[in-house]
This record gives structure tokens, sequence and C-alpha cells, in this order.
């Protein structure tokens, strides 16, 4: 029977939980590094036992985790983050005089076809690759030294390179955004980049058409319409027809249009799903009732998803990497929140309930399908 594992990055550990296909009862293993940071956990589609993570702290710096048995066993990957190759540190000699530094690794994007393949997006952004399932890296140095890179700000919570997708039809192409600098395309494998932008609108911007300065949140792809994009901003959820090349708003009857996460159903690309929050400066669900946002008309009709998650007196956030889905025949999907709950829903989002609750606050949430 089909099984799943569901890959919870929190504050202070990672955990594992796994079910068999009917999604009822859960293993949970972990905390895996307890006491540490992981800000992304993640695995490879070309190998159900290969797992990333990244893990930080501010004071042991940035490491790299990997496991090739589905996250019982564990190893650094390495970690040569600097030119000395000192594990854990932030530094990264890039020829000038004096290395640049990062805060974390943000972001980790196994390649679709290779296990030891992985890219890794930064704090300040920046995108890095390894060939060598993680035991070394180079800077895709196209991106963060671009013509408008002087020009980018930081968002909220840092100059990061949160969302990394990579096209399952065109090996070459790959898009990245950065908050709050907005969304880039290469056709090159990351070597060279062009923001792709048009159609965005941000009022906080002394341009608010600019073609870089936006704080896009997270941008999602269902692969079987690698140029059908959906993006969640800092105010509006947008959709692209076109790779990127122009967006349009469909927030259309959401609560609010501010959020972090977006994810698209597995088997039906006109399906998305958000998370809505009060505001930018309000980061709670609408009247403390967390709902889930479906629309099954790719945008502007929304329905609230609510039964079995919290209604009343509820004030947590769910993050921009905190939400996802699996591919078994009737799509579940999953979400973290900062008062460390992960909800799953085994029917699409009709019905939620709470797979784990108390763990520290969870920052990403990964999704395998395992055969």
């Amino acid at each position: 029977m089909t099984g799943v594992r569901v890959l919870v990055g929190t504050r202070k550990g990672a955990f594992v939980l796994t079910s068999d296909g009917k999604r009822e009862k859960w293993d949970i293993a972990g905390p895996h590094f307890a006491g540490w940071e992981i800000y992304h956990l993640k695995g490879s589609p070309a190998d159900p036992g290969r797992l990333y993570a990244s893990q930080s702290t501010g004071w042991f710096g940035q490491q790299i985790q990997r496991s090739d048995d589905g996250g019982q066993t564990w190893q650094s990957a390495g970690n040569e983050f600097s030119y000395d190759g000192i594990p854990g540190t932030h530094q990264w000699y890039d020829g000038t005089p004096h290395p640049w530094e990062f805060a974390r690794v943000w972001h980790l994007e196994p390649s679709l076809r290779d296990p030891d393949t992985v890219y890794a997006g930064v704090e300040d952004a920046a995108l890095f690759r390894s060939t060598d399932g993680g035991q070394s890296w180079q800077e895709l140095s196209g991106l963060r030294n671009h013509d408008t890179g002087p020009s980018w700000q930081p968002g909220a919570g840092g100059m990061c390179l949160h969302t990394i997708l990579l096209d399952p039809v065109n090996e070459g192409r790959m898009f990245a955004a950065i908050s709050a600098a907005g969304a880039f395309r290469s056709e090159d494998a990351g070597e060279t980049w062009r923001p792709v932008t048009k159609g965005l609108r941000s009022e906080f911007m002394p341009d608010p058409e600019a073609e870089v300065g936006h704080c896009v949140h997270r941008i999602a792809m269902h692969p079987s319409r690698p140029d059908v994009l959906f993006m969640q901003k800092h105010w509006d959820v947008m959709r692209s027809d076109n790779g990127g090349e122009s967006w349009h708003e469909i927030s259309g009857d959401l609560p609010t249009d501010f959020g972090f996460p977006i994810s698209v159903h597995a088997h039906e690309p006109e399906t998305v799903y958000v998370v809505p929050i009060t505001s930018d400066e309000l980061h709670f669900p609408p009247d403390g009732r967390l709902r889930v946002y479906r629309s099954r008309t790719g945008g502007d009709e929304w329905e609230p998803l609510s039964e079995g998650l919290p209604q009343q007196n509820c004030y947590v956030n769910v993050l921009r990497d905190a939400m996802d889905v699996d591919s078994v025949d009737e799509c579940g999907i999953y979400v973290g929140t900062t008062g460390g709950q992960v909800y799953a829903s085994a029917d699409a989002g009709d019905t939620w309930s709470a797979v784990v609750r108390d763990l520290p606050s969870v920052l990403s949430v990964e999704v395998q399908t395992l055969p």
C-alpha cells in the first residue's frame, strides 16, 4: 500500500511522521537535531530514502544534514560552505578579498532526477548547488550578481531566497523567489537570471510596478503545467499562465489576500490552496479562526475549509514552507503552525485532524508519497 512521509522542520528539531495510504494512524519520530533550528527538510524525488535538512543556530552556524534511509539515521553532508572547509560557518569565499557572509539556508530543493544534486537558497539572497550529495557547494553567482542586486531590500523576515522551482519538462528552466526582491527565472540551469514580475504591484514601493522590490512570499506550480504559476505575495494572490512573463490577481473573494504559503492539488492543476492571515502586522487568522481556502477554478472563487480546524481563539500563523500535498489517489494536504500543530486532511481539505500537537513552532512541512 502507498505510504506517506511528512517531514517537519521546527525551531527546535526535525520530526518525521509516517503513515500508510489511509493516513489514519501516524508514527512520529524525533526530534532529530533537538534544540537546533531546522529551517527546511526535504526529500529527493529521485530516491525516496534521500533527505536533506538545513540545520542552523546563531551560535554554531549553518550545517547541512543528509539521510540515506528516510530519516532513520543522519550524517553531516560535508558543509563546505566556506573556502577553508570549516563546518558551520556562515562564510563563502567568492573571489573577493573578504568572505561574503550569509545568515542561514532557508530552502533546499533536490533535483528531480539526481539524488546527489541539490540546490540551496540562503539569506542574504543567493543560490548554491551541490552535485555530490551536499559534500561541496558552488554558488550560482549569476543571481546574486544580477544588475538589479544592489537595489534588493530585505523583507520583515530577512532577504531570503525561499522558493526554488525546477521545471520538470525543461531541465534548464528554474524559478527563484526572494523576499523582498521578487521572482526570477533562469533558462540555463541557474547561470543567468532575469526578473519575471510584470503585473505585480506593491503599493509600499516608490514605484509600485518596478521590476524588482516586490515581496513575494511563495510560488507553486503543478508538474503537468510548468508554465502555470501561482503566487502568494505580500498582499495579493497572483497567477501566471506564461511562465512568469505576466501575472494577474486571483485573490477574488478571499477574506484577506495576505498570507504566506500556497500549494496546488496533486491531481487537479486548477485546485489551489492558501491560508489567509489578518494582515502584514497581525500574523494570525481572521477572527481567530484557522481556515484553509481552496479554489477549484484556479483562483478568484475560494471556499473556506474549516471542519476539524480550531474555529475560536486561534492565533497561530502558517509560514511559507509549512503547507504541502501528497499524491495519494485522494490527495492529502498538510499544514503546520507556529503553535506546533500539524493538521492533515486525507480528502483534499474537506475534513481535518491534528496529526501531532505541541511541537516547537513549525517552520516547514514537506511530504513524500512512498511506493
